[in-house]
């Protein structure tokens, strides 16, 4: 029997879109890099960086977060119905 009590799943994860948002700080560090000239091997740390961060998260939240992390799900606006006005709503609901 273990002492130590796991940590909720909540509790033990970060933000995918934070998450997503150090990836793409990643890629654009290794992309300036390679642009600027700089040695071989900072641009292959910063692209194993980068390559990593995708595989971290598929490991701690499985296919579903990793797909979340690569491909955002965009959720429609509140106001962005049909377009019609509250007037315009009202008579609908006849």
């Amino acid at each position: 029997m273990s002492s130590v009590a796991a940590p909720t799943r909540e509790a033990g994860l970060v933000s995918v879109v934070r998450t997503r948002v150090k990836l793409v700080v990643f890629a654009g560090l290794t992309l300036l890099a390679a642009a600027a000239g700089l040695p071989g091997r900072v641009v292959v740390a910063l692209g194993v960086i980068s390559l990593s961060i995708p595989l971290a998260v598929a490991v701690a939240g499985g296919r579903r977060l990793a797909r979340e992390l690569l491909f955002p799900v965009r959720r429609p606006e509140p106001g962005s119905g049909l377009g019609h006005s509250p007037e315009q709503g009202e008579r609908f609901v006849t």
